[in-house]
């Protein structure tokens, strides 16, 4: 019998068995855990050294790399995860969610870390704010990485996919982790790390792995590290009540209990798409996972004209949904992750009951498919009605976590709002609605109580990833009951696990730290043309002040021809004298493009192409006869380590661009970037 191991300071510890582990499909003994004490003090001081050291050696890009390597890696053997997911009772769809959807997140933290992070280890968050009247003294705030470890303890459902999003922005973070996965079905979480490790990507001492409870885990940590946390409310609250986490203000992010609601508008009837797509959401809701997911939908408001033809059609539907053993065919539904789940989701029925109406379910004649299924943790779907929803407690503080979810009328909007609300926050809520002006009025007033609202709609629907699936780029997370923590949503989960420091100084020196140019700095001019060299060559705050022009009427005339621009504020001599103006100006367009015609070098060079243009401003206004100057300046440069399609080495360079009229006035601004040739080997 196979016994789990944790991953301890770069060694894999445990031998003796101590607690098995049942399959939830039929009882049989998939694994168990260790009996060998693990040193906390030990795999805390682990990670704050080694790991800490091996992250920081890299920088974000490499980081990023290293993420998409691990995704690349457990794409090829991810059948070894499917085989062992198969015992906590997933079906090969609910499997796809945790494992695929695992690895995709690592994917997408790799592409956004290279979209989006420097080259380095400092994330400058602008912009610069002067803070004296000469621009000798700014400030500006800065992101590094914090030094600590990270731990995360996580909830059995998504064995994979939990650890992961998690994982992923903690890494690109620079930010070693200790995992501690729900015991139920820790021998995924241990595959996956083995595959993680036999990956070749993961540096040492960046990721270790408890199997079994953290002792005294919390006890060793300090002021630098993070805790992070998914399962009940309850045991929530115990530990973020740590002494330890309270005495060292230790960061504490939490997701727990969710009673997560759909809600069906009243200007949708059965004959409308959107009744069939909100009862095919419910019901997928309800049974994907068996109703294991935090983002389930446990409470359906319905307009109390529409609640009979849905409480029908949900029974229809439900009634049809087979369950068993998901190698079964047929099988749509597979078991709770153990005996013990089951039994506390039955629990949790029968003080629904005491304040609710049970429409489906529990009638004692349930038989999942396959051999040894009833001796597994299997339940079929129950949906309990609430006549009283405006009453407080029952189906608003009890979740079922399984198959389950109660039905709600209501007679106004505003009543819909107030009932999902006594819910006291939620990670999700979807509303089924055809009519705009709802969705308007509707998820301002409900987007205080929820994390992320879901409106469905015939057209979303062709598209849409449904009520229940978190997206990397996207915030998970939720107000009050559901935790108040925040996961995922793009590079701002990276910097959760970021120290954010506010710097002063001058700007040359702002921009030392920063590791980009910032306006006012001591700026590098040489007789080289910036763009003639190469990008190892190209230092931060290399400088170019061009030659000057001098805006004619011509180009005015000629520019709009091109372009077919007439506005009247560049041709109406009259229109233009009673504006703001109160004369004739060139267009934007062109004081962007003549700015391009004095610093571009226009012989063959390093750069190979302009591919963006941000923060475009114009500031001043440029009449016939203004002169320009512009001054181009190195700002950034990202390695992403990208090659042209030739295969020729390239990387990133933003450039600043400022373009001043004949009074030193500014008269636009802008970041422009290119992709610069890496000098040839």
């Amino acid at each position: 019998m196979s016994v789990l191991k944790s991953f301890i300071a770069g060694e894999w510890l445990g031998e003796t068995p101590a607690r098995p582990l049942p399959s939830a499909i039929n009882g049989d003994i998939v694994a168990h855990t260790h009996q060998e004490p693990i040193d906390f003090a030990k795999a805390v001081e682990y990670g704050r050294t080694t790991g800490v050291k091996n992250l920081l050696a890299m920088d974000f890009q490499e980081r990023a790399l290293a993420l998409k390597a691990m995704a690349l890696y457990l794409q090829e053997h991810k059948q070894e995860l499917y085989a062992l997911s198969h015992h906590t009772g997933a079906t090969k769809r609910d499997s796809a969610i945790d494992i695929d959807g695992g690895f995709g997140t690592l994917f997408s933290y790799a592409s956004m870390g290279r979209r989006e992070l420097p080259s380095g280890n400092v994330v400058h968050e602008g912009p610069v704010m002067p803070l004296g009247k000469e621009n000798h003294f700014a400030g500006t705030h800065i992101l590094v990485p914090r030094g600590g470890v990270a731990v995360h303890i996580n909830a059995f459902n998504f064995p994979v996919w939990g650890m992961l999003e998690k994982f992923a922005p903690t890494f690109l973070a620079g930010m070693p982790c200790i995992v501690k996965p729900a015991t139920a079905t820790s021998y995924v979480t241990e595959a996956a790390v083995r595959l993680m490790q036999a990956s070749g990507a993961l540096p040492e001492g960046a990721l270790q792995l408890i199997i079994g409870g953290t002792g005294d885990l919390l006890d060793h940590l300090r002021e630098q590290d993070v805790v992070t946390f998914t399962g009940s409310a309850s045991t929530a609250l115990k530990l973020r009540s740590h002494p330890n986490i309270l005495a060292r203000s230790i960061p504490f992010n939490a997701e727990a209990d969710s009673l997560n609601c759909a809600i069906l508008a009243p200007d949708v009837t059965p004959d409308h798409e959107e009744f069939d797509l909100f009862i095919k959401e419910v019901v997928r809701e309800m049974t994907v996972k068996a109703g294991q997911k935090c983002t389930a939908v446990r409470r359906i408001l319905v307009p109390t004209a529409q609640l009979e033809a849905v409480a029908d059609r949900l029974k229809q539907q439900l009634s049809k949904v087979v369950a068993g053993d998901p190698a079964v065919d047929g099988v749509r539904m597979g078991a709770l992750a153990s005996l013990d789940q089951c039994a506390d989701v039955k629990a949790a029925i029968d003080r629904l009951k005491e304040s609710c109406e049970c429409l489906l379910g529990g009638t004692g004649d349930f038989q999942p498919l396959g051999d040894g299924c009833d001796r597994g943790a299997f339940l079929e779907p129950h949906l309990l009605l609430c006549r009283n929803p405006e009453q407080e407690g029952g189906a608003h503080d009890i979740e079922a976590f399984g198959p389950v979810a109660t039905l709600m009328p209501y007679d106004t909007l505003e009543q819909a709002v107030a009932i999902a609300a006594k819910g006291k926050g939620s990670l999700v809520t979807t509303l089924s609605t055809r009519d705009p002006a709802i969705a308007g009025q509707l998820v301002p007033m409900l987007a205080a109580y929820h994390g992320r609202l879901h409106v469905l709609d015939a057209q979303a629907a062709k598209e849409s990833t449904g009520h229940g699936s978190p997206l990397p780029m996207l915030k998970h997370g939720g107000p009050g009951r559901a935790g108040g923590g925040e996961e995922l949503g793009g590079i701002r989960a990276v910097c959760h696990y970021l120290q954010r420091t506010a710097v002063q100084g001058s700007p040359t020196m702002l921009a030392a730290i920063t590791g980009e140019y910032v306006r006012g700095a001591k700026v590098i001019e040489t007789e080289v043309h910036p763009f003639r060299r190469y990008f190892e060559d190209l230092q931060i705050n290399e400088s170019l002040l061009t030659h000057r022009r001098t805006v004619t009427e011509a180009d005015i005339v000629n520019f709009g021809c091109l372009s077919g621009d007439h506005f009247y504020m560049h041709f109406d001599e009259i229109a233009a004298r009673n504006s703001q103006f109160r004369e004739r100006i060139a267009h934007g367009y062109f004081v962007l493009s003549a700015a391009a015609g004095l610093f571009v070098s226009p012989g063959e060079g390093p750069v190979l192409a302009n591919y963006g243009l941000d923060n475009l401003r114009f500031i001043t206004p440029v009449p016939i006869g203004d002169t320009i100057q512009a001054r181009l300046t190195c700002k950034r440069k990202i390695d992403q380590g990208r090659t042209s399609p030739d295969g020729h080495p390239q990387g990133v360079v933003v450039w600043d661009v400022e373009v001043r009229n004949q009074k030193d006035e500014l008269v636009a601004s802008y970041d422009i970037l290119t992709l610069v040739a890496k000098r040839p080997q």
